[in-house]
């Protein structure tokens, strides 16, 4: 099939990610939110998006204004009925999610093609909310998406193989590089990012190191581009502690439990850069001061 429309459920941020990425691809982009003032916060913050890259020399103002062209904001699931390619990029809650694509399912016709944008819940748990799991995938991409280059194409049992195919080819037409995963909790990166998250974490707990003396060994060491605790603090701990509670449920296994600091930290409301707080005290932005035990 030819994808010529593209549908994105949720303007926040990584939605209007989803959406700007589309635009600037070449694909007619209907983003759609809850509200008016939703929609125009997310795009607005998309039109910024492109006057910096503008700014930067890696835009033309032409290209800024065929990509704005191409974006149209949405209340309305009926706006989307049209489209070749529904993403979904909602709240990460099982229930939220499958109430959506049933109501989507509803509305398209046959040969759309649903994806959600989901990192922990398993793709098949949602599309069991439809009547179309053989044209089902996930499309994990990451934060900020106009920037990252990854996008996990998730394929499920159910998954039709050419759909599977056309799912790929449409993530590198994005710009992305596609890697092909299988359905599962956590997909690639998730199921090895967490442990890795949680374990330094326990390494904390257990007093092996310090904070700064964690992230800087994973830095200089291992040549990561942040340590564990910066990446947690720009994830969100209560991301992170979800996404471990996801992960645990399906596989049972230690390395996927939450530490206790961690469920400490997320109930005090220690939540990392958007809490001001989380393995650094970010009271001033410019010098955040790592916590001590």
């Amino acid at each position: 099939m030819v994808i010529r429309k593209v549908g994105v459920v949720g303007c926040g941020l990584m939605g209007s990610g989803i959406a700007q990425v589309c635009a600037q691809s070449g694909f007619l982009t209907v983003v759609r939110e809850v509200s008016p003032e939703l929609v125009d916060k997310g795009l607005k913050g998309i039109e910024k998006n492109l006057a910096r890259l503008v700014e930067k020399g890696t835009l033309t103002e032409q290209a800024k204004n065929d990509t704005r062209a191409r974006l149209q904001g949405a209340t309305s699931l009926q706006d989307l009925q049209d489209c070749d390619v529904i993403v979904e990029a909602i709240i990460e809650q099982l229930p939220a999610k499958r109430e959506l694509f049933s109501a989507l399912d509803a509305l398209c016709p046959p040969q759309t093609i649903f994806a959600s944008n989901t990192s922990s819940l398993t793709i098949t748990e949602i599309a069991s909310a439809t009547k179309r799991p053989q044209r089902f995938v996930g499309l994990h991409f990451f934060n900020p998406v106009p920037i990252m280059k990854l996008v996990e194409v998730v394929r499920t049992i159910a998954t039709d193989p050419a759909v599977y195919d056309e799912m790929v080819n449409f993530g590198a037409k994005l710009g992305k590089t596609p890697v092909r995963a299988h359905d599962g909790g956590g997909f690639i990166v998730n199921r090895l990012l967490v442990p890795y998250l949680l374990d330094a974490i326990r390494a904390l707990e257990e007093g092996v190191g310090s904070v700064v003396d964690i992230d800087n060994s994973m830095k200089l060491g291992c040549g990561y581009p942040m340590g564990p605790f910066t990446l947690l603090d720009f994830v969100g701990l209560d991301t992170t502690y979800y996404i471990s509670q996801i992960m645990f449920e399906e596989f049972k296994e230690k390395r996927f439990a939450a530490p206790p600091l961690l469920k400490r930290m997320v109930l005090a409301g220690w939540l990392g850069k958007k809490s001001g707080r989380g393995f650094y005290d970010y009271a001033d932005p410019a010098n955040p001061k790592p916590m001590t035990l």
